[in-house]
């Protein structure tokens, strides 16, 4: 319809590219989109970002794809054989497939893969993309969370038992003191930062923990440079200050952590009362009552202990009459003080390389300016220690009592949906199987998500069963994880791929039938909640297409209910009916779908938020936390049980320059890296615009580096890696630490149009940056890669 009217047209909606989710209004003039602008009536749509305003030449580009391919030649032959089919065979041909391979090898052969919503349009999606693997039986989807998102949303489980600071978001207009973590939010979350500055403009302190002085960190009152995969350390050491000058939240500490509950120094673990009794419960804990001067019990049911709560030790040393005898005790609390003692300022600037003075004056500005709200990125998950790094820093911020209180970190009102996800569609022995969970229990695999690793290994390994078929919706997989020429064999390997996405690039490559995807310019979507602020959660808007689609291309989502209903699942699809399915998710909300029809700008459903919520009386005893002792487990034993250890201890890179001296005479280099906010990750360098603003890959270094290389501004050189070897052009940071450099992921696109080169995916000469990283050191808990903490030589390209 938009095609036919010749008239000039604003509509309301926003850019979907990356997390952030601009609030944002499209120019259509004659029926052509031409435009997108920031709308700053939106509560995110304060300012558009250069690839957001670049979603015209997204949407109209020459290689979009338009029609659904088929491979004909043998995945050997470098010319696919690419045959235009028609939806109908295209459908048929995955369906039958996809049936074949669960028939004969179980439905587990199968693996989803999905691009990350963080960085991607697939948030409209990924719920649907969920339902569809429930429903067909696949318990594992590769959704790079190993990479990007584990730290936030997983790892922190078991210190909070919810997703810390993923769900319990920073209430930055509240805020105090703001925290950001190996998180720029410039080219990130763009609503993030645009919130960031309005809070420092009313007298918020900052503080930006990162190896380079990004956009966000000018502005910081305190910026700390840390060495590359050191985080842990730094956390511990600035919770060190803060013990020991009695900068923490006593009450909140003893009332709402484990922090109180002894510990066994014969075994580690919690002291229970079947210690103390025959008929005393596993499942009660002891803690130490300074007034009565004797242990008492603490019962997670009630969450109550025996006595006055204010009572409770959280130092000491305790001599405990057991049913065995006696044995040592001291509180959690003690043991986690015992290891931040471990840090003091000069050992944390030895290690991380953050002065001594910056620990001590971070510790005094998170205590003093509280509330504290803070956001960790990927520039901490990234790392062969990223679980605990993720785990210390949610120790600090335990101390500062803020959790769920306003100007912390909050769990804002939802508006109330119903769950879509299907995930009783599946039985918990068929999820059982999900790859990679019994070598990695507490890692992604416990919520499903399986590593690139785990599905490389289930390919060409056939641990622990073979996989058999891949169906994607936009994963870059061969230039977005590690361990490329290995992922490059599996996929080659599988026995069906099906790949939907908007371009054609390295990893589609591989597949037998691509599919083309509508843009989320060219689709209507619907998104429940904005996460932003309080405010931006209540909004629920029906996205308006803003654009024709090209050609035949399709939304991920229809797609999705297509396929279903090939795969004889359409009563769990409302029968291919999207406007059901919407319906039906809203349905708890009150909130019509023609009611967002007739309000594009979106329309506020969620009640006020409520804070600590923990502390809510829920029949007669608090709410807690979902954890074994209902409470925040600064102290964890589930971690102990597993081998791990139980308090977030600090481990070196295990490739990194004290790890690794024999590498490091070689390799003098640390090797991190970056986002390039121009383009969602490995897409969009073909766009004219984006690409004429960084034209090639690009790694940054100290001119003092450089010097001692003979390398100048713009000259061509080679990274190396015990890995591997790629290009890219120097470009000089003097804010960077000597002998740290940064590159960039990403690039393989060309720009014909600007005469902008692609760049070989799989060569030396090529751009590549994963293959300078190696997978044989990954984090043992959730088998992250250490993308961000690496070894290298920089060298002038000949």
């Amino acid at each position: 319809m938009l095609a036919d009217e010749q008239s000039s047209q604003r509509l309301p909606g926003y850019c979907a590219l990356c997390v952030s989710r601009c609030g944002a209004i499209a120019v259509i003039e004659d029926g052509r989109f031409v435009a997108l602008e920031p709308d700053p009536s939106h509560p995110t749509g304060k300012a558009l970002c250069a690839k957001g305003r670049a979603a015209p030449e997204l949407v109209y580009h020459a290689d979009h794809l338009h029609y659904p391919l088929k491979r004909t030649r043998p995945k050997g032959d470098p010319d696919p054989g690419w045959q235009r089919i028609t939806w109908d065979e295209a459908l048929d041909l995955v369906a039958a497939n996809l049936r074949s391979i669960a028939e004969t090898h179980g439905p587990e052969s199968v693996v989803f893969s999905a691009v990350s919503p963080s960085t991607s349009a697939s948030d409209d999606s990924v719920v649907w993309i969920q339902r569809l693997m429930n429903a067909f039986g696949s318990p594992n989807l590769c959704y790079s969370m190993e990479l990007c998102g584990w730290g936030r949303y997983q790892a922190t489980q078991y210190t909070f038992g919810a997703p810390v600071p993923g769900a319990y978001l920073p209430d930055l207009e509240n805020a105090g003191c703001i925290l950001f973590w190996g998180y720029n939010p410039n080219v990130a979350r763009l609503a993030h930062a645009t919130a960031t500055v309005e809070a420092v403009k009313r007298g918020a302190r900052l503080i930006v923990v990162d190896p380079r002085r990004t956009g966000i960190a000018k502005k910081a009152d305190l910026w700390l440079q840390v060495r590359p995969g050191t985080d842990a350390a730094l956390a511990l050491g600035i919770a060190n200050v803060m013990i020991a000058r009695g900068w923490y939240d006593r009450e909140f500490v003893r009332e709402w952590t484990n922090g109180p509950l002894l510990v066994r120094s014969d075994n580690g673990r919690l002291l229970t009362q079947r210690d103390l009794a025959v008929e005393g419960s596993a499942q009660k804990y002891v803690a130490w009552n300074e007034a009565l001067g004797r242990p008492i019990i603490y019962d997670p049911t009630t969450g109550t202990y025996e006595g006055e709560q204010s009572d409770v030790a959280l130092f000491g040393q305790y001599q405990i009459e057991l049913l065995t005898g006696q044995v040592v005790c001291h509180p959690a609390f003690q043991l986690t003080a015992d290891l931040c003692r471990r840090y003091p300022p000069e050992e944390v600037e030895a290690i991380s390389g953050v002065d001594r003075n910056q620990v001590e004056a971070t510790a005094q500005m998170l205590w003093e300016a509280r509330p504290m709200a803070y956001y960790a990125w990927s520039g901490v998950e990234m790392q062969t220690n990223s679980t605990q790094i993720a785990r210390a820093i949610a120790q600090l911020y335990a101390l500062t009592g803020s959790f769920d209180s306003l100007g912390g970190n909050v769990l804002f009102a939802a508006v109330p949906t119903a769950n879509v996800t299907g995930m009783e569609l599946m039985a918990a022995a068929q999820r059982a199987k999900t790859l990679g969970l019994s070598e990695r229990p507490l890692g992604p695999s416990r919520w499903g998500h399986v590593t690139s690793d785990d599905l490389y290994r289930g390919i060409l390994e056939q641990k622990p069963y073979p996989v058999r078929g891949l169906v994607g919706f936009g994963a870059n997989l061969l230039l977005a994880h590690a361990d490329v020429q290995r992922g490059r064999e599996a996929l080659a390997a599988l026995d069906f791929y099906v790949h939907a996405d908007l371009f054609m690039n390295p990893t589609a490559e591989l597949a037998d039938v691509v599919l083309p995807v509508a843009s989320a310019f060219e689709r209507e979507a619907l998104k429940i909640g904005f996460e932003i602020s309080a405010d931006a959660q209540s909004l629920v808007q029906l996205r308006q297409r803003m654009a024709e689609p090209q050609g035949e291309v399709r939304s991920d989502t229809q797609i999705v209910f297509n396929l279903a209903q090939r795969l004889g699942l359409g009563a769990h699809f409302w029968e291919g009916d999207i406007e059901a399915a919407y319906r039906y998710q809203l349905g708890p909300s009150g909130i019509a779908l023609t009611a967002l029809r007739e309000q594009p700008g979106g329309i506020h459903a969620a009640p006020p938020t409520r804070y600590r919520k923990f502390a809510e009386q829920v029949d007669g005893r608090p709410r807690g936390f979902n954890t074994p002792t209902h409470k925040i487990e600064l102290y964890s034993e589930t971690m102990l049980e597993h081998g791990y250890p139980p308090l977030p201890e600090f481990a070196e890179p295990l490739v990194g320059p004290i790890s690794r001296p024999d590498l490091a005479e070689r390799y003098p280099l640390i090797l991190t890296c970056a986002k390039n906010g121009l383009f969602c990750e490995t897409q969009h360098r073909a766009l004219p615009s984006l690409r004429r603003k960084a034209r090639d890959p690009e790694v940054e270094l100290h001119p003092m580096a450089a010097a001692e290389r003979g390398i100048r501004p713009g000259d061509w050189v080679y990274i190396e890696s015990p890995e591997g070897r790629v290009r890219a052009r120097a470009v000089l940071n003097d804010t960077l630490k000597p002998n740290v450099v940064c590159g960039q992921h990403g690039w393989w696109q060309a720009a014909p149009e600007i005469g902008a080169p692609g760049y070989d995916p799989f060569g030396p000469d090529g751009a590549n940056f994963n293959l300078l990283i190696g997978i044989g050191a990954i984090d043992p808990i959730s088998g992250s890669v250490p993308h961000r903490a690496y070894l290298c030589q920089i060298r002038l390209l000949d």
